[in-house]
Parts: structure tokens; C-alpha cells; sequence
């Protein structure tokens, strides 16, 4: 094969990119930084022992633990627990506020 038949620019020197300006990275610290998340922005779990028993309430309690479990769960299966937990503290909370 003879280099007159060979397609592509022809060898030697490559011109260069209009304007004879090529782009490079933009220098370092150039960006501003990526905000971290706010302190304390994702909660642990309830404490244990809040102290004062009379203000807790059974039904609430259980749901908190149902959405605990939940995160082991399935993402289908996390749905319907989220769900089921939703109307628990729904329901309750309405009853607490006609008593």
C-alpha cells in the first residue's frame, strides 16, 4: 500500500485547533469547595432512655421501631412498612388530639 492511497490527513506536522488555542485543565482551587453536610444533619436513633415515661406512647413506639427495622428490609417490602407505620402514628396522634 502506497501512502497516496492511505486515507487520513496526510503525515507530518497536524494542524493545529482554530484560533492555535488549546484548552487545558483549569488550575487547581479554581472551584469552590463541596459544602459538607450540615452537624447533626442525619440523626442517630431515639435515645433509650428519655426519662420521662408518661410522655411516651406505646403505639408511637412501636411504629419508630417498625421504620428502624425497616431499613433491612427489601426496598418493595420498605414501602409497605413506611405505609403501615404512616397510618399507625396517623391514627394515634388523631386520637390524641381528641382526648
Amino acid at each position: 500500500m502506497s501512502d497516496a492511497a492511505r486515507p487520513g490527513p496526510p503525515p507530518g506536522i497536524r494542524p493545529a485547533p482554530p484560533g492555535g488555542f488549546r484548552p487545558g485543565p483549569p488550575p487547581a482551587g479554581s472551584f469552590a469547595a463541596r459544602p459538607s453536610p450540615p452537624v447533626g444533619a442525619r440523626p442517630g436513633p431515639p435515645p433509650e432512655d428519655v426519662g420521662d415515661d408518661t410522655a411516651r406512647h406505646p403505639a408511637v413506639d412501636a411504629a419508630v421501631r417498625a421504620m428502624d427495622n425497616a431499613a433491612t428490609l427489601a426496598p418493595a417490602d420498605q414501602i409497605a412498612q413506611y405505609e403501615a407505620a404512616y397510618e399507625t402514628l396517623r391514627e394515634t396522634l388523631a386520637t390524641i388530639d381528641q382526648t
